[in-house]
């Protein structure tokens, strides 16, 4: 027990206060080497008078030390501040002393003594440059010897800016694992081929092959916050081939306390490779939007329904409503809310095509808004249960959508796809025919119904980033449908924001999209899945092509034939132009059909098609149905019609 007291107040003690007298012994020394240098390198001087001063010397320094407390600092990590310190602390061991003598020429104090103003300048500069001298010499020893003990790893930072030299800090700064600083790299012409403490800053194509081999780099930090993608993406395509490890640091409002911390730097991630910049919404009108509000969301615990949850928990709202047919989901989230400290929330087991069950929430609870993200999502499961796919898709969002209506809901925000553009399978037919419902209730409706359009949302159920890492995890290969498949892709967090957006943007009637850059060649997104996990295409893991699934497309796209855009006040989200409907028989006919699927009607498929013409099945069965509408058109003789007949419902 004594034995670790020892070791503990000798270790935070002993150390500084070693530093201390060692600093006093350098003024001494350079006291003699200030006279010493006067008297022309001899020791033609007084010596007894030298011995009557440093005692004196001794006492001043002492002092001075103590308080500018430049002995606290820690040696190994000397820098500019801790330099300083040492400047003020000698200058105050100048000034007292020049005071003192003064003051005994003056009053005489004591006979004989005195110290010439010549002394106390070389003093004061040999004092300064030794002191200062010796921090940073124990600094490099320090620094090299490390290395030599340690496994030291090579590292480039990307971005020589104030986030760039903030990481080459902490990484010099770390205890744990020694970091040689290779170089950085940097756009900017203006900074290349200039130094920082000596680490050059070179152009992205300087770091070449044969640079990282020479130099054995393991590992390239990205410190810059304003990379671009394409840059990003080139960097992972480059280097990870050469086993060099990408990884980038927080933006700087995520620093702990202000400050970088080596742990904070994380390996790139797959959504950070979207091929485009992250889309941020920052509109203050959203505080007061949902104020105060009695807000219900629908599919709650999925993955838009519950990051909704989460961003409108951060509001002032007055309660939210969280319904899911998902019981242990749902309870999840629950536990996830509470542990956060949330109380305004009530979580719901709840099915939305129970009519019953509905209208008795909305009589208990009296929401406010409306989210709905309660859907049947993956294409090839619907392809196969079109009876399941129009129950929720089109069916509860009619049933939700009404009751809403008929509570006066201010607002209700239906979250649908971008497979409903020209859809191609039953899935993406019934979410806009779920679309042509809300628009046809908004004509008849005080509540104001919004529809967003979105692509493809990475880490959600069902996703392709989270099948690929399974596979990787499992030693592959990599399944995909096509090699030239693309998709729109956007993270949990942007679609989220985008509902929340429309709610606060919308009028009524609106379908808001966004413009969600290029599309995303899954191919590529592959191969970099496998990259970024460590390994090789296809040496590792290989990819298998599958082919198309049933009512699969190749490429996604946000506007339907026939529609154009209005831009709103921000340049990413945009309202969808519709055709005009005939409203009276759309929604008629809608609820004929879900009249119909009540009977699982084998042609409820070729149903959908009479009332979507540009619903085109796609390497499915029900291509078939194509044809006999065809025929109908034909016989009507529609085809070269503009009119919308939507009059064969009974086929």
């Amino acid at each position: 027990m004594i034995k670790d007291y020892f070791t503990y107040y000798s270790q935070k003690y002993a150390s500084k206060w070693l530093v201390f007298c060692i600093d006093i012994g350098i003024v001494l020394v350079t006291f003699f080497m200030a006279y010493f240098v006067r008297f022309n390198f001899t020791l033609g001087f007084d010596l007894t008078s030298f011995l009557i001063q440093i005692p004196f010397i001794l006492i001043i320094s002492a002092i001075s030390f103590l308080i500018v407390g430049s002995f606290k600092s820690i040696i190994r990590h000397t820098g500019f501040l801790d330099v300083f310190n040492v400047f003020k602390a000698v200058v105050l061991i100048a000034f007292i002393a020049t005071v003192s003598v003064g003051l005994n020429r003056g009053f005489n104090i004591i006979s004989n003594f005195t110290i010439p103003l010549s002394i106390i300048v070389i003093h004061t500069i040999f004092s300064f440059v030794i002191l200062s001298g010796s921090r940073l010499v124990f600094k490099i020893l320090y620094k090299h010897y490390k290395s030599k003990l340690l496994y030291t790893k090579n590292i480039c930072i990307y971005g020589a800016g104030d986030s760039g030299i903030a990481t080459y800090n902490a990484l010099l700064g770390n205890t744990r694992t020694c970091f040689s600083i290779v170089s950085f790299i940097d756009d900017d012409v203006k900074k290349q081929g200039k130094v920082i403490n000596g680490v050059p800053i070179l152009a992205y194509d300087k770091i070449n092959e044969e640079y990282i081999k020479y130099h054995n780099v393991s590992e390239i930090i990205v410190a810059s916050q304003s990379i671009d993608t394409n840059k990003l993406v080139s960097l992972v395509d480059s280097y990870l081939d050469l086993n060099v490890k990408i990884t980038k640091i927080p933006p700087i409002d995520k620093w702990i306390n202000g400050e970088f911390n080596v742990k904070q730097i994380k390996q790139v991630q797959i959504e950070d490779l979207l091929g485009r910049a992250p889309i941020k919404i920052d509109n203050p009108n959203l505080l007061n939007e949902f104020n105060n509000e009695t807000i219900l969301i629908t599919g709650a615990a999925g993955s838009i329904g519950s990051e909704l949850v989460k961003q409108l928990s951060n509001y002032s709202v007055n309660q939210l409503i969280l319904i899911d047919q998902a019981e242990s989901s749902l309870y999840d989230l629950q536990q996830e809310l509470k542990q956060q400290g949330k109380s305004n929330f009530t979580a719901i087991v709840a099915d939305i095509r129970d009519g019953m069950r509905i209208d008795t929430i909305f009589q208990h609870y009296s929401p406010t808004m409306v989210f709905h993200a309660a859907a049947y999502k993956h294409v090839p499961l619907m392809e196969e249960s079109p009876y399941e796919a129009i129950k929720i898709n089109i069916n509860g969002t009619k049933l939700l959508a009404d009751t809403a209506s008929r509570y006066n809901v201010k607002k209700f925000v239906f979250i649908s796809t971008d497979k409903a553009v020209n859809p191609t399978s039953v899935m993406g037919a019934t979410k806009r025919m779920a679309e042509m419902y809300i628009s046809c209730l908004q004509k008849s409706s005080k509540t104001k119904f919004i529809t967003t359009r979105f692509g493809n949302v990475l880490g959600s159920n069902g996703s392709v980033i989270p099948l690929f890492k399974k596979q990787i995890e499992n030693g592959g290969p990599l399944t995909l449908t096509h090699r030239e498949i693309t998709r729109f892709f956007m993270t949990i967090p942007e679609a989220s924001q985008l509902v929340l957006e429309a709610g606060t943007m919308g009028k009524g009637g609106e379908i808001f999209i966004f413009d969600m850059g290029e599309s995303v060649k899954i191919f590529n997104l592959a191969k970099n899945m496998i990259k970024l996990s460590g390994l090789r295409y296809p040496e590792d893991i290989d990819i298998e092509i599958t082919g198309l699934r049933p009512g699969e497309k190749l490429y996604e796209e946000l506007l339907a034939n026939g529609e154009n855009t209005l831009s709103t006040y921000h340049k990413k989200i945009m309202i969808s132009k519709t055709r005009e409907l005939d409203y009276d028989r759309v929604k008629s006919e809608i609820e004929e059909l879900c009249i119909a699927n009540r009977f699982q009607n084998n042609n409820i498929v070729l149903k959908i098609k009479a009332l979507i013409p540009e619903y085109k099945s796609n390497n499915s069965d029900y291509e078939r149905f194509d044809k006999r509408v065809q025929v109908y058109k034909k016989a009507k003789g529609l085809l070269n019609d503009n009119s919308d007949d939507r009059s064969f419902i009974n086929l």
